[in-house]
């Protein structure tokens, strides 16, 4: 008997079907320890010794490994073909080895594969190795850095920096990315420029359009007219010349086909084509490969192998006609800085697997990957696209000025008749029109002619197909940790994302700015880029790993004790000064940005609190004026101006609204001694420019009851809480989508939605997915999703889905092992009984001294 060890049970399924009845397959379940979140995990005062924890759960996927090891002659460590596979099986490996007996007369073989089917998986069978030592060192190397910089440099943001959430590694350089481009927009000054177009016809009376190239004699550059006159100066020009075509030349173009996926380009594909992140991404990828349809999907690689090629050739033979074919295999290059190629591109398996061949229990999004997949991999095989490129100059009488028309005729579509490569933010061109039949020393007539102004626009926000680009050719992290790194930063509410763009929050910026000016060398580019190439040198075997750590540790030790004499206040008056141009905007009468507008003598400043930072007056709490960092009106303003909506018919109260640090509310009066004033935080959705004195009324007389249940007879009300708008009756609480519904919700939508929300905190009525028997008391086992996410129940046993899980893609048997490791972390020992403490001996009376007789 052998025992092969993989990482999930889906993968372990397929494997064992294809190995037989004398293998036993097991999961991991990807890694089975780690480095606990705590002080020593990684000593650099003992060589940097690593201390690793296994969790409850990982404790009996290893005692399932050892007692299958047992008794077995041979055990066959076959996770992933990259880093974190050959971690996990030396993981594996150093656990079973410390259990006395168990590895005894027993062979260890490690066996990868790109692909889950039974020719791959019996071909690595046949060519086993040994563990790569300098790959496992290479992972060592990684995570002991990530634990250094992250524990260490975390709690210094906690202490002078109150309100941030953590740095890292990867992480802090993503972000500064994030916010060095919104500094590059908030500065960027745009420029007027003009352009002026000429719709003109030839002798046959075909129409099309030149622009304006050559004025006065002299080639026309961007900003050659840059305002109206200067354009209606040109276009009068043009208007009182005759024009004749003065050279037409045609030249042939060629398209070709972008290569198969790596993880970064299936990363940025899937963001464009179909609105993936990459979290989405890489989920839909893994579910793939385990069901043996595509290759592995972490690989920097950019070629197929060469009987994957030929499929392609076949395939595109036959779908399309031999045209189609290029006469040769196609053959790439990455291009990318730290590409490693160490595996093949991310490819079908069979490539005859036509997209609407695909197994129907993969769901919507796997289906529409796979097919992204499928047509990149083939035509990345296909011909090459055929144009022929157009263009005309056309030039009046006395030679002074001249026109330009370009134009282009695709003669062979190649492989855009299957798929074309998607682009961020592309500027479209004029090159693509097509231009009639043009003739050297032919006259053409003019139609009309029309100045277009134009402005120069600021750098794009980030994509996330463009961070992910823009990270890989920097060389910043691997991507296979991409997914998490992004959504880590939107997790710690370092970015939020507008209309599918990283928009950095005021805290992600201040983290940015402390770094760049604390920890300035390990926020830049190059750094992480470097330390990329030494990890991949140690992959290697070319550096030992610890001498990494220690030169890193070295000098980011003593950047780390140089910040303990900081004080917050000396922090905050650096970051005033380094962020002034976007917190305290020049004002147009040249006045101090900074002076308060509250108390006329007081200074603004940056201050921090647990919920992060805001502009506060250096008076307080004589002045208690505040605001949020980005002063939005960009001219210095006071955002805490009060408008006055009217007076309270009630109390005859001022009724105002302001904007406090988290956000615009409506006031009631003004505070009387130490009585707060009513207030209301005006919801997300709700234009504070334009609150009415009766919607401010409304706001301030909430909450509102909607009436009584038709159950109990309590009341069902309506409010705005932290997390906006919301109904309530008797604890449980549902969110109202629109802030208007707060005061329009009628009562039986709002029994509906309590219905709802009460079937969410208990539980669906309705099972997701209906998983079958438990084999041990058949027993119906049943997908939910709860209030906490999904989970897999069997009798009173609620087992949590993982979060990287579909639960609609959860089979029998993983929910089964699910339910074994919750029942198994239920399970508590019998506390022991305190013996009871011993009684102390009283101590013995001293006899009473006998007193002296007097005498």
């Amino acid at each position: 008997m052998k025992t092969v060890v993989v990482e999930s049970p889906a993968k372990a399924k397929t494997i064992n079907k294809y190995l037989g009845k004398d293998y036993t397959v097991l999961a991991s379940f990807g890694h089975v320890r780690d480095l606990p979140s705590k002080n020593g995990s990684v000593d650099p005062e003992a060589d940097f010794a690593m201390v690793w924890e296994v969790d409850s759960d990982s404790k009996k996927r290893i005692k399932d490994i050892a007692d299958a090891t047992k008794s077995s002659d041979e055990l066959i460590l076959a996770t992933d073909p990259d880093r974190e596979g050959e971690a996990i099986s030396w993981h594996v490996l150093e656990l079973l080895k410390a259990k006395r007996g168990i590895m005894k007369d027993v062979a260890v073989k490690r066996v990868v594969f790109n692909e889950i089917t039974k020719p791959a998986i019996l071909k690595a069978m046949d060519d086993p190795r040994d563990i790569d030592e300098p790959l496992v060192d290479a992972y060592l190397a990684r995570r002991a850095l990530d634990y250094l910089v992250g524990f260490n440099l975390s709690p210094v943001l906690w202490r002078k920096l109150p309100g941030s959430r953590s740095a890292g590694r990867v992480q802090s350089v993503s972000l500064r990315l994030i916010c060095d481009r919104e500094l590059e927009i908030e500065q960027f000054i745009s420029e007027e420029y003009w352009t002026v177009e000429v719709n003109l016809a030839t002798e046959a009376k075909d129409k099309f359009t030149a622009q304006l190239h050559l004025l006065n004699g002299e080639k026309l550059k961007k900003f050659t007219l840059t305002n109206e006159a200067q354009a209606t100066t040109a276009k009068e020009i043009i208007e009182n010349s005759n024009f004749t075509i003065s050279n037409v030349i045609s030249k042939p173009a060629k398209r070709y086909p972008a290569p198969p996926f790596t993880t970064s380009t299936l990363q940025q594909e899937a963001a464009r084509k179909l609105g993936f992140n990459a979290q989405r991404t890489m989920r839909c990828a893994q579910k793939l490969y385990e069901e043996g349809l595509i290759t592995y999907m972490r690989t920097d690689g950019v070629n197929i192998a060469q009987e994957a090629i030929y499929g392609c050739r076949d395939v595109i033979s036959a779908e399309y006609g031999d045209n189609y074919v290029p006469v040769k295999p196609r053959f790439y290059k990455n291009k990318s800085k730290n590409a490693q190629e160490a595996h093949e591109a991310v490819r079908p398996t069979d490539l005859k697997r036509l997209p609407k061949q695909i197994p129907a229990k993969l769901d919507e999004d796997q289906r529409r990957l796979y097919d992204l997949i499928w047509k990149r991999t083939i035509a990345s095989q296909m011909a090459e696209a055929n144009f022929e490129r157009t263009t005309a100059d056309i030039s009046s009488s006395d030679g002074q000025t001249g026109l330009r028309a370009t134009g282009s005729v695709q003669v062979f579509d190649g492989f855009l008749k299957l798929y074309q490569e998607g682009h961020d933010d592309e500027e479209t061109s004029g090159t693509d029109k097509r231009l009639p039949k043009l003739t050297k020393g032919e006259n053409v007539n003019q139609n009309k002619v029309v100045p277009n102004q134009h402005f120069t626009q600021p750098p794009p926000r980030f994509t996330e197909a463009s961070l992910v680009k823009t990270m890989e050719e920097l060389g910043i992290g691997r991507p296979s940790t991409y997914a998490s790194v992004l959504t880590v930063l939107r997790d710690r509410n370092y970015v939020v994302m507008d209309k599918n763009r990283f928009v950095p929050e005021d805290k992600g910026r201040l983290v940015t700015s402390f770094l760049q000016n604390y920890f300035a060398k390990y926020v830049e580019y190059d750094f992480t880029a470097n330390m990329e190439e030494l990890l991949d040198k140690v992959s290697y075997g070319e550096i030992p790993y610890k001498k990494v750590l220690a030169d890193f540790w070295r000098e980011f030790h003593e950047a780390i004790e140089g910040t303990k004499e900081l004080r917050v206040s000396e922090v905050l008056e650096r970051l005033n000064q380094v962020l002034a141009p976007f917190i305290f905007p020049d004002k147009e009468d040249g006045s101090n940005a900074r002076a308060c507008p509250k108390c006329d003598d007081g200074i603004l400043s940056l201050k921090t609190s647990r919920y992060g930072a805001f502009v506060g007056c250096s008076h307080y709490p004589e002045c208690k004026y505040t605001r949020k960092m980005h002063n939005g009106n960009g001219d210095g303003a006071d955002d805490n101006d009060n408008r006055v909506l009217g007076l309270d018919p009630e109390t005859g109260m001022e009724v105002t609204v302001r904007t406090g640090r988290f956000g615009p509310y409506i006031q009631l009066g003004e505070p009387v001694e130490k009585e707060k004033p009513k207030r209301s935080s005006i919801p997300k959705g709700m234009d504070a420019a334009s609150v009415s004195l009766e919607k401010a009324l409304q706001l301030l007389a909430l909450p509102r009851t909607v009436g009584t249940h038709p159950e109990d007879g309590k009341d069902i009300k309506t409010s705005i809480g932290r997390y906006g708008p919301y109904v309530a009756h008797a604890g449980i609480f549902a969110s109202l989508k629109d802030p208007e519904d707060v005061f329009n919700l009628g009562i039986n939508h709002a029994v509906e939605l309590l219905a709802e929300a009460k079937k969410k905190k208990g539980g669906s009525a309705e099972p997701l997915k209906e998983l079958g028997n438990h084999p041990d008391d058949g027993e119906p086992i049943r997908v939910f999703e709860g209030r906490y996410g999904p989970y897999v129940k069997h009798n009173r046993t609620n087992a949590t889905i993982p979060k990287d899980k579909d639960p609609k893609s959860v089979t029998l048997e993983e929910a089964v092992e699910l339910i074994k490791a919750r029942l198994a972390k239920g399970k508590k020992k019998p506390a022991k009984k305190k013996a009871a403490p011993k009684k102390k001996a009283a101590p013995k009376k001293k006899a009473a001294a006998k007193k002296k007789a007097k005498t």
